[in-house]
């Protein structure tokens, strides 16, 4: 999905139509790059033909070359992106019926996706050296991330002014779908990004800045967490097991579902599911708890 490739225009009239009304609807620029990239897929398989008419087997056809060249993620992603474009050809009257309409998504796997160690957390802010800016920044990126439960490309496009310092709520004006939400910083995480602002400035513009004062990219910081996990001697995390980690903690910690649904900005908790997988020590822990038994007067 380069940038270069995605500074022309489509060649599909519909496609051209579709993104535009996304971003009439203030879709996020990544949830555009991510819609014309699938669309611009399946044009390509099926050669001549416009979107407007694939047919379904047009379609299976396109997901079986999938399945040899991509994860199960990104077919499941192409399947959410077809599903959505053919709605929305129906609704403006293109198409009568809608190709996707039997079509069954890719099978996704069941494994619970492991959350970022908190053992591994400490080993790297061991390694942020203090009153340093790339020590007190890193510091405080780690911390945040974890704290607030942004997406990474989210937490990438803050702005200084979405962080109100005071009460620690956070505003993700751009998050999945384009949809705004409020998440937050406690009182330890917003020490260390007053300790990093310290060397930063109080400046408007983008919160997490290199020393020159560019903005920190998603890819920014994946380079300093790995930079982080080679001084400490782990294995890196990714980016997106913080935000795993910050939904399991805040189970534990007593947060309600509904509440963490809305902090993690998810549309339901079919996703959530998946983050929330328990150990046996959780669910021994619940037991003991709530067990029938043990909790007779």
């Amino acid at each position: 999905m380069s940038g270069a490739r995605h500074e022309l225009l489509p060649s599909d009239l519909d496609l051209l139509a579709f993104l535009t009304d996304c971003q009439v609807r203030q879709l996020s620029p990544r949830t555009l790059e991510v819609y014309r990239y699938q669309l611009e897929a399946l044009l390509s398989s099926l050669s001549d033909k416009p979107l407007s008419d694939a047919t379904p087997t047009d379609i299976r056809s396109h997901f079986l070359t999938l399945q040899g060249r991509v994860g199960v993620y990104t077919q499941h992603q192409a399947f959410r992106v077809l599903r959505t474009f053919y709605r929305w050809l129906q609704a403006e009257g293109v198409r009568d019926d809608n190709p996707m309409a039997r079509l069954k998504p890719p099978k996704l796997p069941q494994k619970p996706l492991d959350p970022l160690s908190m053992d591994t957390l400490k080993a790297l802010l061991a390694t942020c050296e203090r009153r340093t800016f790339h020590g007190d920044r890193d510091r405080a990126a780690l911390l945040c991330l974890l704290d607030s439960g942004c997406r990474a490309s989210e937490f990438a496009a803050l702005e200084l002014a979405d962080v109100n310092l005071a009460t620690g709520t956070v505003i993700v004006r751009h998050g999945k779908g384009g949809k705004a939400r409020a998440t937050f910083l406690g009182a330890k995480s917003r020490r260390a990004l007053l300790a990093y602002l310290r060397h930063r400035g109080r400046e408007p513009g983008p919160l997490w800045q290199s020393q020159r004062g560019a903005r920190l990219t998603a890819h920014g910081f994946l380079q300093m967490v790995r930079r982080r996990a080679k001084r400490a001697g782990t294995k890196p995390p990714s980016l997106h097991s913080f935000r795993r980690a910050f939904a399991l903690q805040a189970l534990r910690n007593g947060c309600d579902l509904l509440s963490l649904q809305r902090l993690l900005g998810h549309s339901d908790m079919s996703v959530l599911r998946r983050y929330l997988a328990q150990t046996t020590e959780d669910l021994q822990q619940a037991h003991k708890k709530a067990g029938p038994v043990d909790n007779l007067l």
